[in-house]
């Protein structure tokens, strides 16, 4: 007989009585593959995505670039009340693995947060392999005992590991210790060794089958039905094919552990809660964040579940008498899924992949919590239902140590394999949750050496709101100080500097021995911060020109504070100055880059860096030198435009005596049809201006050839550049530069 799963094939979802909100509007995704934004008012996807663009042609804080590289907008997605703007990098074109970056906005399209992965900048890599593509496959083929399939390789830099270097990432698929194993196996194209892997099938744990009588979304009618999801994109349940299960009716499974229509059920009702958890819950659409999901199989011969990067598969107890489908085991392996789709998706090392693993229990634990079934009590266990191998749970989150993984963080934690990885985070969030002694029949937390006497929680549903939200700042370089660094952002922008989820968040932290890191977040009610932004982000000078940009700043948390203006990274014979030098974050100000006659030609990136009481941050504009500087003669109109000038008549002529504080004589001859018109000026290395002349007299036509001098006193060694401008045209040319050595 089977179990009744579905009353009507587009009845409304229902939980014991309650209706479940329906999820939230997918964020629409960047028109168009060129990363440009159409502008829409009214769409906050796009309004975030403009405002991403900007920080990035900025190089705003972490996403300054090197002249060789660029961003490419991935992807937008919505999430913990705010959209993150996800970025590709490229060197010379090729796509950088370790490279990805990540804007953070709200929903007005003000910045919030920015983080790039830590990968060294690949300055000086080759880009074009010596080992081929072909080759490149059969080695990654090698770390398999039994290759399936492959696909071809891509040539990528790769920045993860010792050094920066170029490689072939090639995907291959087959079996690995009696597993199946879905490896990214990167190449060296240049040697042929294999240089970093990671696999996408992630080995979780299994649950029972046990949940009553529910109901499941199925689609079809009349006498043909199948166990696809009609209202969650891409959620279906089937067998080792990869077929949804069919059926003459809608009612489904026979209430066996051993059956898998029934095993369908289990997974279907799991993660259905576990996607409307995400978006009644954490503001996230779908399991992928924009509105889709993944299918699930059942059946697999084996005592193992895992996610391989496109699917689920759930296999069952050693005893056989159960399948891995209960809630905290589905809800895991699509917690994989939710790693894999968040920025950064999934990375290399038993760090990062002790946290992927930790992902998927904290997603256990909230869709538990969610769903809370009486059938399965929600708890901080992995696998306590299904009793996998009979030694009950797999994992505790409350205390890891009861299963043998550590409670608390170390220089161990990267070599340490993934799942007992997973116990520091693990650790956190049922601290950050429940607190150290939470009372109400829950299990007391232990704390960690040197942490804080005690942690108050601030209940599940915070805390996963928290953790998203430093899911949504994830990059591929990820370690345990990145999710510390990230959430505390997140507890700032959910909830505010001076909040008791904000201090809670660095409680936890502390409680579990992951170190304060420079820069994040105090969860102080002293806390300010600003936002800053370059327009334009870049222009191209000739040697001794000038180029100006305005950067502008906003106030993003807290009151106003006064931020002050500084440049550094500019090439040999560069001069920067601010107009104002500071502004109260709100105001902007002109940024002037003044070069010499000497400075090379090139492309340099000069860092803007504005400084307040409560925050510093920085951005970049990409200086282009290029061409060569005007000489003492002209002709009018050609190389310069200045009206009322016609030729030097003598070189400019200086002289220096004494020391380097001595008076110094300049003097210029030189022919103009309109003296009062005209503006002669000198600007020291130290951006000093000396006026010469400003005016000649009241006649256009009363001069002609005349000399002009003027004594610069404490002058300074270096470089000194005469300029010439008509005042009434507002026409200004650089006619001449030289050094003065003393």
């Amino acid at each position: 007989m089977r179990r009744r799963a579905l009353l009507a094939a587009t009845a409304a979802l229902t939980i014991a009585g309650v209706v479940v909100p329906t999820t939230a509007a997918a964020a629409k995704p960047p028109p168009g593959s060129d990363g440009k934004v159409q502008s829409s008012a009214a769409d906050p996807a796009q309004r975030a995505a403009a405002a991403a663009d900007q920080a990035v042609a900025s190089g705003l804080d972490k996403l300054g670039l090197s002249p060789s590289e660029t961003y490419k907008r991935t992807a937008v997605t919505a999430g913990a009340g705010m959209y993150a703007v996800t970025y590709e990098r490229a060197y010379k074109g090729l796509p950088v693995v370790g490279g990805d970056a990540v804007v953070v906005t709200d929903a007005n399209g003000r910045v919030r947060d920015t983080a790039a992965a830590t990968a060294a900048t690949p300055q000086g890599v080759p880009t074009t392999p010596t080992v081929s593509a072909e080759t490149a496959t059969e080695t990654a083929k090698t770390r398999l005992d039994r290759a399936d399939d492959s696909a071809a390789p891509r040539l990528v830099v790769l920045t993860w590991g010792d050094k920066p270097r170029l490689a072939w990432e090639a995907l291959v698929s087959g079996i690995l210790q009696g597993n199946p194993s879905k490896q990214h196996v990167f190449v060296d194209a240049t040697t042929g060794e294999i240089a970093d892997s990671y696999d996408e099938v992630k080995a979780g744990t299994g649950n029972g089958y046990y949940y009553g009588t529910v109901t499941i979304n199925t689609s079809g009618s009349g006498s043909s039905y199948s166990m696809t999801d009609s209202t969650r994109s891409g959620l279906r349940c089937g067998g080792q094919n990869g077929s949804a299960y069919t059926g003459p009716d809608d009612v489904w499974g026979n209430g066996s552990g051993t059956n898998l229509e029934t095993a369908c059920v289990d997974a279907l009702y799991s993660v259905q809660r576990e996607w409307d958890m995400l978006g009644s819950w954490l503001g996230r659409n779908g399991i992928n964040g924009s509105g889709g999901g993944f299918p699930t199989r059942v059946g697999l011969n084996a005592v193992n579940a895992y996610w391989n990067g496109s699917y689920t598969n759930f296999g069952h107890s050693q005893d056989n008498a159960r399948q891995a489908t209960p809630i905290d085991v589905v809800a895991h392996e699509f917690g994989h899924a939710i790693f894999q789709t968040t920025p950064g998706g999934a990375g290399s090392g038993n760090e990062n992949g002790g946290l992927n693993e930790s992902t998927g229990d904290i997603f256990g634990s909230l869709t538990e919590a969610y769903a809370n079934n009486p059938n399965d009590p929600p708890d901080y266990q992995v696998g306590e239902e299904v009793n996998l191998v009979g030694q009950g749970p797999i994992r505790y989150m409350y205390n890891p140590s009861l299963a043998g993984d550590p409670n608390c963080y170390s220089s161990s934690i990267p070599s340490t394999e993934v799942h007992a990885a997973a116990g520091p985070l693990n650790h956190w969030f049922y601290l950050l949750s429940e607190g150290s002694a939470p009372g109400g029949g829950k299990p007391n937390s232990p704390i960690c050496s040197g942490g804080p006497s005690s942690v108050t929680g601030i209940g599940i549903q915070k805390a996963g709101k928290i953790f998203m939200g430093a899911l949504q700042r994830k990059t591929s370089t990820w370690r345990y100080t990145n999710v510390r660094v990230a959430s505390l952002a997140a507890a700032v922008q959910l909830y505010g500097a001076s909040s008791p989820e904000c201090a809670a968040t660095k409680a936890a932290w502390n409680a579990v021995s992951v170190p304060a890191q420079s820069g994040e977040a105090s969860c102080s009610s002293s806390t300010n911060d600003f936002s800053m932004s370059l327009s334009p982000t870049g222009g191209t000078v000739a040697p001794g020109s000038a180029t100006t940009t305005t950067v502008g700043t906003t106030t993003t948390a807290g009151s106003a504070q006064t931020v002050s203006l500084s440049a550094s990274g500019l090439p040999s014979g560069a001069t920067a100055s601010f107009s104002p030098s500071s502004v109260t974050s709100g105001g902007s100000a002109t940024l002037t880059i003044s070069t010499g006659s000497s400075t090379p030609s090139g492309t340099y990136t000069v860092t803007v860096t504005g400084t307040g009481p409560g925050a510093t941050h920085t951005a970049a504009y990409t200086l282009t030198v290029s061409g060569s500087p005007g000489g003492r003669t002209f002709t009018n109109g050609t190389d310069y435009t200045v009206n009322d000038l016609t030729t030097i008549q003598s070189p400019i002529t200086s002289t220096a005596t004494g020391t380097a504080v001595s008076p110094v004589q300049v003097s210029v001859t030189m022919s103009h049809t309109c003296a009062e018109d005209l503006r002669i000026r000198l600007r020291g290395p130290n951006g000093t201006f000396y006026t010469i002349d400003t005016s000649g007299g009241s006649s256009c036509t009363s001069y002609g050839t005349r000399s002009y001098s003027v004594p610069v006193t404490q002058a300074a060694a270096g470089q000194w550049i005469l300029e010439v401008s008509d005042q009434y045209l507002q026409d200004t040319g650089f006619l001449d530069s030289w050094t003065i050595t003393v």
